[in-house]
């Protein structure tokens, strides 16, 4: 009682102090929620409007192939607008009507699976550029001293919010019975996360940058000129190098480890749930720990702990789908909580690790061109993924052998990781 008797003297006093980390633990908490509730269960929504294995990775595939249409003239614009902003409350706008669109695909008949994937293509899309124009903007209200700081307390939040919605989704989903009253509950969850997003834009508005912006002018010589300097930037093409490697035997296997719970674990939606309710509450109490060891260590090693981390999740799976279906969901819950111990390194270190190589100048558009390559390997990927199970048998064996070759090129990645490390490792890291 007398915790949160004081509690609210408190929270006031660290608004007060901190006023822009209050902010964006505001905005993390809003947009983990709004992302959660929508994004977390629309296989399942997929699957429930009469999609199959191929339109299930069409669901990663295409949304990430339109995003990649839009990043580079999305980073250009944001590098020649005086209000970055702007750009982000429009985001946010476009985001909400793509998932206005989601909520209304099962009304759409025959074209429900076509509708939905167009209308996820352009949230997703919308969702990207958000990202990029908040990160462009980040460094304009936080000094560099602080940055480690308010990302940790935006993370902080933002896990706690993503470990707690898809355990009260699943809740819901598990209830409901029948399947037009499941539809319905996925429609909702849009439809929730729309006013959701609309709290953001309105909690996002009332941020002002400390530092001022100088804009760039849009044309062919500019566009030209931002192109060079990306060429020339060596420690960025390493990073991008790397970094792409690591993506995509993360992405490889993100449709096939839902195959595996929902065909071969045959987990339900409270199962489902659960898993990455662990998965975030584990990062939640470690993240103070990973915050630490940035500090001290910089931003560039321990993210390797979670590349590592990372590797152990396909060979867990091989053991999990393995065991006797009666203990098979129940152990994979507690080892892919294991195996997510170190992922807040993910989470809080890759976009510092970004911020260290992109030039000033061209910020908004290096980050746009990470971006569309991470979005290359977000869409392929996964289809890679069903397309090797399937030449391996598209059987429980081909499932295994699948997952222990994703894991050896997860090792890899972690190599690759720390060579990058050692080629650039400096006496003065970035938050020292």
């Amino acid at each position: 009682m007398l915790l949160f008797k004081y509690m609210p003297g408190k929270i006031i006093k660290f608004v007060k102090a901190n006023p822009v980390a209050a902010r964006y633990i505001t905005d993390g908490s809003f947009i983990a929620f709004a992302t959660t509730i929508a994004i977390n269960n629309y296989y399942l929504f997929a699957m429930r409007l009469g999609a199959d294995d191929y339109q299930l990775s069409l669901v990663q595939f295409l949304p990430q192939i339109f995003t990649m249409l839009v990043l580079i003239p999305g980073g250009l614009l944001m590098d020649s607008l005086r209000n970055k902003k702007r750009i982000v409350i429009i985001t946010l706008a476009a985001v909400m009507l793509g998932y206005l669109f989601c909520s209304l695909s099962p009304f759409t008949g025959f074209y429900s699976i076509a509708f939905l994937l167009g209308s996820l293509s352009f949230a997703g899309a919308a969702l990207a550029l958000y990202n990029i124009a908040w990160q462009s903007f980040f460094p304009t209200v936080v000094d560099l001293t602080n940055r480690n700081y308010v990302l940790t307390l935006r993370t902080r939040i933002f896990l706690l919010i993503s470990a707690v919605a898809p355990l009260l989704t699943g809740i819901v989903l598990a209830v409901i019975k029948s399947l037009e009253g499941k539809i319905i509950a996925h429609q909702l969850f849009f439809i929730v996360s729309i006013f959701v997003f609309l709290l953001a834009i309105f909690n996002f508005n009332k941020f002002r940058r400390s530092r001022p912006i100088v804009p760039k002018r849009i044309s062919l010589a500019e566009m030209k000129g931002s192109c060079v300097s990306l060429l020339h930037n060596k420690p960025f093409l390493l990073f991008a190098a790397v970094a792409l490697f690591f993506h995509a035997t993360w992405h490889f296997d993100w449709t096939l480890y839902f195959i595996s719970q929902v065909n071969y674990l045959h987990m339900n939606e409270f199962q489902l749930g659960l898993a990455p309710l662990g998965a975030a509450a584990i990062q939640l109490l470690t993240l103070r720990f990973w915050s630490r060891k940035n500090e001290k260590h910089g931003v560039v090693l321990p993210f390797t702990f979670g590349i590592l981390g990372l590797s152990l999740c396909p060979a867990f799976m091989i053991v999990a789908v393995s065991l006797p279906p009666s203990l098979g969901p129940h152990l994979f819950v507690v080892l892919h909580i294991i195996a997510h111990i170190p992922f807040a390194t993910i989470t809080l270190n890759l976009f510092q690790c970004l911020l260290q190589v992109v030039d000033e100048e061209n910020r908004s558009f290096s980050m746009s061109v990470f971006a569309c390559l991470i979005c290359l390997s977000n869409a392929v990927m996964p289809v890679a993924g069903i397309v090797l199970y399937r030449a391996l048998g598209g059987d429980l064996n081909g499932l295994r052998y699948a997952f222990a070759i994703i894991f050896a090129l997860r090792i890899v990645a972690a190599g690759l990781w720390l060579f990058r490390w050692r080629l650039t490792i400096t006496k003065q890291d970035v938050l020292k």
